[in-house]
Formats: structure tokens, C-alpha cells, sequence
């Protein structure tokens, strides 16, 4: 509520309704005064926040306390006490892949590439900086390695060494081996055997590939993974909606429960799952330094408190005896580890096609 002062006339600003009371009893807009000073302006702000922060913590300490009590709450019509579950489930969702993609980077500080390959503890680029006497210091050893080569290496027999140590022949997830768009057009174009669109598609992308990262295969896998691994929160959000159907369909008797009461259901589960593995996360990174045995167990728990979780908010929230819930736990696991499959399949299928 604000501190403003209250309007003398009771025509709603909003709406332009007849307002009975401090409060317009058709839109909720609060009868005061428009004009506002920078303290009123600070002093609502705090308010949202603090206001937020309280519901929130309180909120999230029923959460991860009592198992499927929210979801209970919510479908009952009790839900002015909680944070709403679509704005907690945005703004965990933030906060865990802030962390996350923070933690987890793809590096391809150890992929290859052509100038900064070693060999014996020279890449190609510091070569060719060194004058006569190193070159030929630097070769000697070589020659040891080899020995049928008797005579000093020149630069150009060093480059077909070198080329043949770095060489690689890119990917080939199609099993064809073109190395250019227009000979693969040629070959179509003569051919007896024509490729259906798809087929088309994957070979004009490998081929278009390996000519970006000059056929090195670990620089190619390493950016589809990274493409992949930004596409994570898009398959959770997508994936979401799908639990909610495994749901209905597992709990399809129970007419008092729609899809929206699982999708309820889902969106709890999927916040504390966040919750458990940002803790996760950060067992992960202390035992990086300190290499202990009990964090290793604490991590294990966390893994195991996932399943825990789940079955406890089921029986819960569903209110089914422990042999149904633990059946219909079980099912409900195997169909969506089968759903996050596909849907790991479908994005790194568009994920190659991105980068």
C-alpha cells in the first residue's frame, strides 16, 4: 500500500470507475494522488522488492521442506500466501543457468588448429620463425626419432612432415567424402543414385563444416556441443509441458486433477531440481580444491534426493497408496528419460545446423 495521499474524488484514474473505499473494486488500482516524489518513487520500490524477497524465501522454504504441499495449495485456491509458481519457476530458471553457464564453458583452448598444433613442442607458426642454426637444431631431434633419415631435414620436407602429423579429415556423419559443394553437385548431377532432401541437406552442412574449421573434427564437435549446451534451456522449457502429459495420462482416473494442476505439479518439481543441483554445483567446484571424501557423499545425496523428492511430492500430492506411487514413479521416469532423449536428439540435430 502506498503513502500517498488519497484522491477526494472516487472515480477511478484507471478505469474510471465509481470507487467505494480506498481500492477501485474493479481493476484494484488504489485511489491516490498521481503525482509522486523521488522518495515515493525509492520507497515503492523497496517495498516490491522486500516484498518479493519474503514471499519468495518463505515460499521456496515450504517448497524443498514439504514435497508436492505448494502444488496441494494452489490447486485448493490458497495461493496469495505463495509466490506465484510461473514467476518463481523464471526467476530460479535465471539464477541456475546464470550459474551454470558460468561454471560450465566448453573450452576450446585444447582443440586443434592448423597454426598452433605441436610437434615436439613447436607449432608450425614458431618454425618458421627460427633462423637456419635453430631450424636445424630443432629437426636433428626429428631425425633421431627416424632412423632411416640420416640427411638434416629441409623446411619444405618439415612442411610435408608437419602436414602429415596435423592433417585430419574433418567429419563425416554422412559417410561420404566431399571435399567441396561443387563436387558433390557433380556427382549428383552424374550419378545414377540421387540423394533424398535431407541426405542433400546433411552433406551440404558437413561439407560446409569442415571447410569453416579447416577439417579438424574436435573444433567441429566442440562448437555443436556448445550450440547445443545454449540450447539447454529451451529443451527444460519445452520438456516441461510433456511431464505434465506423462502425468495426466498416468493419473487419467483422477478427474479432479487437470493438466494444468500437473503442470502445476511439474513446475515445483522442476524449481527444486534446479535448487538441488545448483547446491550440486557448488559441492562440485569446493572438491575441485579441497578433494574431499565427504563432499563426494554430499553430492551423491543431492543425486539421490532428486528421485526422493519426486516420489515424496507424487504421493503427496496425488494421494495414492506407496506401491501405486512407486509404480507409477518408476513408469514415469522410464517414459521421460525416453521424452529427453528425442528431445536431445531433435536439438543437437538443429544444433548442427545452427553453427
Amino acid at each position: 500500500m502506498s503513502h500517498l495521499k488519497e484522491r477526494k474524488e472516487k472515480n477511478c484514474l484507471n478505469c474510471n470507475a465509481q470507487v467505494m473505499g480506498k481500492f477501485c473494486h474493479i481493476c484494484g488500482q488504489e485511489n491516490i494522488e498521481p503525482k509522486e516524489t523521488v522518495f515515493h518513487l525509492i520507497n515503492h520500490f523497496f517495498q516490491d522488492v522486500t516484498h518479493f524477497d519474503g514471499k519468495f524465501f518463505s515460499t521456496l522454504g515450504l517448497l524443498i521442506t514439504k514435497p508436492g504441499f505448494l502444488s496441494a495449495e494452489y490447486i485448493r485456491g490458497r495461493r496469495a500466501s505463495y509466490l506465484n509458481p510461473i514467476r518463481m519457476y523464471i526467476f530460479t530458471s535465471a539464477i541456475f543457468f546464470f550459474i551454470f553457464f558460468t561454471f560450465f564453458k566448453l573450452k576450446n583452448d585444447n582443440l586443434i588448429n592448423q597454426d598452433s598444433m605441436i610437434v615436439n613442442g613447436k607449432s608450425m607458426a614458431d618454425v618458421d620463425k627460427m633462423d637456419s642454426v635453430s631450424f636445424a637444431a630443432y629437426t636433428s631431434n626429428i631425425n633421431k626419432e627416424d632412423e632411416k633419415k640420416e640427411t638434416p631435414m629441409s623446411r619444405q620436407e618439415f612442411k610435408k612432415y608437419y602436414d602429415s602429423i596435423t592433417s585430419n579429415s574433418g567429419i563425416n556423419f554422412t559417410g561420404t567424402h566431399y571435399k567441396s559443394k561443387a563436387q558433390y553437385d557433380s556427382a549428383l548431377r552424374f550419378g545414377k543414385k540421387q540423394d533424398a532432401w535431407l541426405q542433400k541437406k546433411l552433406v551440404y552442412k558437413e561439407i560446409e563444416l569442415n571447410e569453416k574449421f579447416k577439417n579438424h573434427p574436435e573444433e567441429i564437435i566442440g562448437s555443436i556441443g556448445e550450440a547445443l549446451l545454449h540450447k539447454l534451456p529451451q529443451m527444460l522449457f519445452v520438456s516441461l509441458p510433456l511431464l505434465a502429459l506423462l502425468l495426466r495420462l498416468l493419473y487419467i482416473r483422477r478427474k479432479e486433477f487437470y493438466y494444468v494442476s500437473h503442470g502445476i505439479f511439474s513446475i515445483h518439481l522442476y524449481i527444486f531440481i534446479f535448487i538441488d543441483l545448483l547446491f550440486s554445483f557448488g559441492l562440485d567446484k569446493l572438491n575441485v580444491t579441497l578433494h574431499s571424501g565427504v563432499l563426494s557423499f554430499l553430492k551423491g545425496l543431492l543425486t539421490i534426493a532428486i528421485f526422493f523428492y519426486t516420489y515424496k511430492a507424487m504421493r503427496n500430492f496425488y494421494q495414492q497408496g506407496r506401491a501405486k506411487t512407486i509404480t507409477k514413479f518408476l513408469i514415469l521416469n522410464l517414459l521421460f528419460l525416453f521424452i529427453m532423449l528425442l528431445l536431445f536428439s531433435v536439438f543437437l540435430f538443429f544444433s548442427f545446423f545452427t553453427i
